[in-house]
């Protein structure tokens, strides 16, 4: 285990006594379970401090323990050099630590200004200032470039990314000194992420200490002062930014070598046979006339800027969305998909990887062994009785197909890692031996380990011969992943990027709606004519 780091490589901008934040020796046992093995670290106010690990390396335990949400098994924690003890969020908070998580807290049947102001209402004599309220929610808006949000909206209605935005708005007014963010901008539009790295530049600035839990090295490298590396449970280094190299890192978090991320796509001679085609598919303005195939194991992907009807043709492929208008074939055959129920049944079977697994793909109070054979107990049924033998022997091909870690399949779904929980996702979809897979940013908040056996489980589903259409706003996985690209714009598809044209050039120029230009070839004297 490596120390944190010396007083020497501290921040510039922080104090040159005690770290800000320290903590000392820290475990924490879930059961039989170890998250934390005596751990040491600490932060400086004044920089921003990365957390690096793959999903179950311990980083939400340790954030949980720093907000209060869960208490250590043993160690110390120590706020400006005094040893503090957190009984929930709310002391944590008294003490200006402040943690937006990765699974937001927002009230969705509660307006943006509620939400913003919820722990600390303006008001008097018990009775809320509800003009003071939107007051103080349009100032916070307006820090976190968000001025075009109404106060009053309720957050049910908001994209996903302006909720993440109004999440963080929400953080900023409990005035923090420690702000925690745990991948705060997986779920945003680039536009949205700009805004949030200017936020913090100009909070570090202020001199907040931040910790910041990303898998996104590109943020990393723009805007970490220092990084630490976990790796089952245990601090294993903390670096200066620029003292590792991207593979280097990679090699600290998952403890191997760092080999080549994708899969070798196949070589085909001829186009593979249609498994699903789209024709004119058309709704609410959102979808329009969009027409595509998926072929028998293939991978297509949808490009293309965030909000340009990616999710909106995922969820009308799955029977989700009403007034849908086109037609649909799967294996040549046509499709009627008015609800998600004909969409997993047995004549078409098709599954829909959602964006937000919390609240879309788990029921996270349920155990992981229900979670899993949920979409398919159908098969595991005789009447009103389940045959739990074979529902059982299923869900455990699963966990080791898919390497879920997980110590009883019985725990709640909401005890396992982030990337655990996709995982588990994904293998309840599995169960239903789907020959359509719809995958909506699959990879969102999930560190490289998990994201190569994802890579890889795709490739080996559509090398079986299931056609997988993919969405994801990360435009490497676009380039290494997906045979063909189409690219999404204004609600239809508007280009297709085949073999070598799939690179970064051509998606974002096609994301835009604009022709790369071609230089232009230098203009040739003109002959004079002759008399």
């Amino acid at each position: 285990m490596t120390d944190p780091l010396p007083s020497s490589d501290r921040s510039p901008s922080g104090p040159t006594a005690a770290p800000f934040w320290q903590m000392h020796g820290i475990t924490k046992r879930y059961g039989g379970i170890l998250a934390l093995d005596d751990v040491d670290f600490a932060c400086e106010r004044g920089a921003i401090h990365a957390v690096l690990g793959e999903n179950g390396a311990g980083k939400s335990t340790l954030i949980k323990i720093a907000a209060g949400v869960v208490a250590p098994t043993a160690g110390r924690l120590m706020l400006e050099g005094r040893e503090v003890a957190f009984t929930g969020p709310q002391d944590a908070n008294a003490a200006g630590i402040v943690c937006i998580f990765q699974e937001l807290s927002l009230m969705p049947d509660l307006s943006v200004a509620d939400n913003i102001c919820m722990t600390a209402p303006p008001g008097r004599f018990g009775f809320i200032n509800h003009r003071a309220q939107r007051r103080r929610a349009e100032a916070l808006l307006a820090r976190v470039g968000c001025a075009d949000v109404n106060p009053l909206e309720l957050v049910k209605n908001l994209s996903l990314s302006r909720r993440q935005m109004v999440e963080i708005a929400k953080a900023l007014g409990r005035d923090p000194r420690l702000l925690i963010l745990d991948e705060a901008t997986s779920a945003l539009t680039a536009g949205d992420v700009e805004k949030v790295y200017g936020i913090l530049r100009d909070l570090r600035r202020d001199g907040l200490a931040i910790l910041y839990i990303s898998h996104r090295m590109h943020e990393i490298e723009q805007l970490a002062d220092s990084c630490s590396v976990f790796r089952n449970g245990r601090h294993i280094e903390t670096f200066r930014k620029g003292a590792r190299s991207d593979n280097e890192v990679v090699r600290l978090m998952i403890g191997r070598d760092y080999t080549q991320v994708y899969p070798a796509k196949p070589v085909r001679a001829a186009p593979p046979a249609p498994a699903l085609s789209v024709k004119n598919l058309a709704w609410a303005g959102r979808l329009k006339d969009v027409s595509l195939t998926v072929g028998q194991g293939e991978i297509v992907g949808l490009g293309g800027l965030d909000g340009q009807g990616q999710r909106e043709l995922l969820l009308a492929l799955f029977g989700v969305l009403r007034g849908v208008t086109g037609a649909v074939e799967v294996d040549a055959k046509p499709a009627r998909l008015s609800s998600p129920g004909q969409a997993k049944s047995q004549k078409i079977r098709m599954a829909l990887i959602p964006e937000d697994r919390k609240s879309e793909g788990l029921l996270l109070p349920m155990s992981v062994r229900d979670n899993i054979s949920m979409a398919s107990i159908g098969k595991f049924t005789k009447g009103i009785f389940i045959d739990r033998a074979r529902q059982n022997a299923k869900v455990d091909e699963m966990v080791k197909r898919l390497a879920i870690k997980v110590g009883d399949v019985d725990s709640p779904a909401a005890t396992l890692s982030g990337g655990n929980q996709q995982k588990v996702v994904i293998a309840k979809w599995l169960m239903t031996e789907a020959r359509v897979i719809l995958l909506n940013d699959p990879t969102r908040g999930i560190d490289v380990g998990t994201k190569q056996e994802i890579y890889q489980l795709l490739r080996e589903l559509a090398d079986a011969g299931t056609a997988i259409l993919f969405y994801t706003t990360d435009y490497d996985e676009l380039i290494g992943c997906c045979d063909r690209v189409s690219i999404m714009y204004g609600g239809g598809i508007i280009r297709e990027l085949t073999g070598e044209a799939i690179n970064e050039e051509n998606i974002i120029a096609s994301a835009l709606n604009i022709d790369l230009e071609r230089p232009t070839p230098p203009a040739q004297p003109r002959k004079e004519a002759r008399a």
